[in-house]
């Protein structure tokens, strides 16, 4: 009888270039077939306790691509609404370049403090959550990058 890993190598010998042609129909590029096609392998082997039933591996195939796609679109939606933060009118591009420039001269910890908190949404209780830190210490690191850029921007905008 074949071990365990013999058997999974002999059904991967077998299976595997069917198998990424599928996967491959169902994302957007190689990389991702490949990725979805490993964690659906891997789930099929585990749920089946052994070799699995083609038509298990290509239904975890084909969820585990809709599940990335979709992770992607709410990804993709997410950037597009922090980079919209800084899309400027010709108007204010000067000062969208100010606060680009100073908000990269912060410390990095002050930075990710106001990031968080400001363009994240968060409270100073997620902050220091997110940042493993003293609530007191998010907030004092909060105000010191705001008095950090309050200058440059208030002569960026006069």
């Amino acid at each position: 009888m074949a071990s365990p890993e013999q058997d999974w190598n002999d059904w991967l010998a077998e299976n595997a270039a069917r198998f990424l042609l599928f996967a491959r129909q169902q994302t957007r590029c190689e990389h991702d077939a490949e990725d979805v096609l490993q964690e659906s392998l891997v789930e099929s082997w585990q749920r089946a306790g052994g070799r699995p039933e083609a038509p298990l591996v290509y239904a975890t195939i084909r969820r585990r691509a809709i599940d990335l796609s979709r992770s992607n679109s709410r990804r993709n939606v997410r950037e597009q609404e922090s980079s919209d933060l800084f899309t400027a009118s010709s108007d204010d591009r000067e000062t969208t370049e100010v606060l680009e420039r100073e908000l990269r001269r912060l410390p990095p910890d002050q930075r990710e403090v106001l990031i968080l908190k400001f363009w994240g949404g968060l409270t100073f209780v997620q902050v220091a959550e997110a940042l493993e830190i003293p609530q007191g210490t998010a907030a004092s690191r909060y105000r010191l990058a705001l008095e950090a850029l309050r200058q440059p921007l208030a002569t960026a905008l006069t």
